[in-house]
């Protein structure tokens, strides 16, 4: 194909009439049209190294097979950059949306502003509050049955950043501007449906009135419905949506009242929310109330497992620290007077209390401070807590870790293909590359190595987290490559970096940590708790590793270095070693 002059070819202009199968100047990210709503933005790509570089005329920085990463700020709306090599010259458009609310003009409420949005349910007497964005100097308010409320404009509150901030240390609250913003709150005393909210605004002597589009109900005490989980592992959570937390996740059959309702959300008796996707309402029950007698003991081979007998499976915590794992029953009283527990190869004593009203804590003092993983069901009503013995650590020199079984999950996959390098070569494909090496090396000492992928193939986070459950390994490891979001300084930010999230996985992650970056002579990116589909696990400590950064230049030349990539591959085999004699 001959390309004209001028003729624009998938984002790129290319000056020449010479044909050419691809242009060697290429930027991955960002995109030929893209949108965010950082202040700043990084320019990931590639071009022949000889010749200068410039993005708007200035030139850019490179490393030595020609890769750069710059990044430039952003003002609010679009932003054109011209990227240039040569003769070649690609055309980037980066729109910065803003973070305040839009004002409406004139006599009307902001667009989708009105809230609560989706239909709620609270019990009698807890708060209900409204907010809608409205212009400055307003007179809003709300009428819902047979009561007016008010919604006074609100004093200026801080904003906090997306939990990804904490990635580049720029997590600080800012300052949103309160223009605009209208907010109220009322009591309702008595069960009732209320209805849709009917919001007015009054501006310069004229009034609209606009209806709500969730609806309001006041829920009957009496009358309080029950869900029971239906999944393997409900989902529990601090708030009614995905953005709020994770809590201990409910085995399946687990029954609680339900004490509100926000959209498809449930709020629990005890306090969690969980979607209504992963339940089930039961019609005519009571709300779960059960008494706790005896605590049963058994051990098999590998674990222990303690069993609760209850009368309801009734919603349950754990919480694991140095040295003991808790659980917590909710709507439970204790009548407990004995309990059984032999000489345990993992527990050393157990102790319980009844915190508060409905609520028992067992605690089980272990023995070593290192977890090896836990699992929680419920058969028919009785709850059990699987606990994993140590596994035999291999002895040998030659065959350090025979009888160890070791997860090893190269991240992504098919579709998902993960960060891009400035050439455009994908993190999947990387991530399968040193997972091999490391699988080999970690067969050489003797480890059996089971791979959640040998192949470019798309596989879930489910799928994966399955994997773990059902093999029960020592460990397991994800191995990833790392990317920045939009405002990430590339240019500066590269390492290697350990995630973990259940305790039992912390030891491990600190450790390899230190003994990669000391023995590859990487810098650190640092340890963090992140609350990772393959870190969440339990039934085996569970790590996922980021071996360096795709997004910067000179680290991405490493990364994708053979012999590097075999040093990386041996000094996390060897680290995964020498954790397990520290752990012996």
């Amino acid at each position: 194909m001959k390309n004209l002059l001028g003729l624009v070819i998938l984002g790129y202009i290319v000056t020449s009439s010479v044909a050419l199968a691809e242009p060697s100047l290429k930027v991955v990210f960002p995109e030929t049209s893209y949108q965010t709503s950082s202040q700043k933005i990084f320019f990931l790509g590639t071009a022949p190294p000889d010749g200068q570089v410039l993005i708007n005329s200035k030139p850019i920085t490179r490393s030595k097979a020609g890769h750069f990463s710059p990044s430039f700020p952003l003002q609010l709306g679009e932003n054109l950059f011209t990227v240039r090599h040569d003769n070649q010259e690609l055309q980037i458009k980066v729109t910065r949306l803003p973070t305040d609310p839009e004002l409406p003009q004139g006599l009307a409420f902001a667009k989708d502003s009105l809230a609560p949005a989706v239909d709620i349910a609270r019990l009698p007497g807890e708060l209900i509050c409204f907010s809608a964005i409205a212009p400055p100097n307003a007179s809003v308010s709300v009428k819902l049955a047979n009561q007016t409320i008010a919604l006074p404009p609100q004093p200026q509150q801080a904003q906090l950043p997306n939990n990804l901030a904490a990635l580049t240390g720029q997590n600080q609250p800012y300052a949103q501007s309160s223009v605009g913003n209208y907010k109220g709150c009322t009591t309702v005393a008595t069960a009732a449906n209320l209805g849709q909210p009917q919001f007015q605004l009054t501006l310069n002597g004229k009034t609209i009135t606009q209806p709500g589009t969730g609806k309001i109900q006041i829920l009957s005490r009496a009358e309080l419905p029950v869900s029971e989980v239906t999944v393997e592992s409900g989902v529990a959570r601090t708030g009614p949506s995905t953005d709020y937390s994770r809590l201990t996740p409910l085995p399946k059959g687990t029954r609680a009242t339900v004490t509100g309702r926000e959209g498809e959300w449930l709020r629990l008796d005890y306090g969690a929310w969980i979607n209504s996707k992963e339940t089930r309402i039961l019609p005519g029950a009571v709300p779960p109330q059960t008494i706790i007698r005896s605590v049963g003991y058994r051990q098999l081979p590998g674990a222990t497992e303690i069993v609760f007998p209850l009368q309801v499976p009734v919603p349950v915590s754990v919480l694991q620290s140095e040295g003991a794992i808790a659980l917590t029953l909710y709507n439970t009283t204790a009548q407990t007077d004995i309990i059984r527990l032999d000489d345990d190869p993992l527990i050393s004593r157990l102790d319980w209390q009844q915190e508060a009203p409905e609520q028992v804590k067992y605690t089980f003092n272990l023995k070593k401070a290192q977890q090896w993983g836990y699992k929680l069901r419920y058969d028919g009503t009785t709850l059990v807590l699987a606990l994993r013995h140590p596994p035999k650590i291999g002895n040998t020199r030659r065959k350090p870790l025979a009888n160890l079984k070791i997860v090893l999950d190269p991240g992504h996959g098919g579709k998902e293909t993960g960060a891009s390098g400035p050439t455009g070569y994908l993190e999947k494909d990387l991530n399968l590359v040193v997972s091999k090496l490391l699988r080999d090396e970690l067969v050489k000492r003797g480890a059996t190595v089971v791979m959640t992928r040998e192949d470019d193939r798309e596989l879930s986070l489910a799928e994966r987290q399955a994997i773990i459950s059902q093999e029960e390994p020592a460990i397991a490891i994800s191995i990833h490559h790392n990317s920045l979001p939009d405002d990430g300084d590339a240019e500066k930010t590269k390492g290697f970096a350990a995630f973990w999230y259940q305790p039992q996985a912390h030891n491990l992650a600190m450790y390899l940590q230190k003994y990669v970056v000391k023995k590859v002579g990487k810098p650190s990116y640092g340890v963090f708790w992140d609350n990772l589909a393959l870190t969440r696990p339990t039934a085996a400590p569970s790590v996922l590793l980021e071996l360096g950064f795709m997004s910067n230049p000179d680290e991405f030349e490493q990364i994708v270095n053979p012999e590097v990539q075999k040093k990386t591959a041996n000094a996390i085999a060897q680290g995964i070693t020498e954790w397990f004699k520290s752990v012996r």
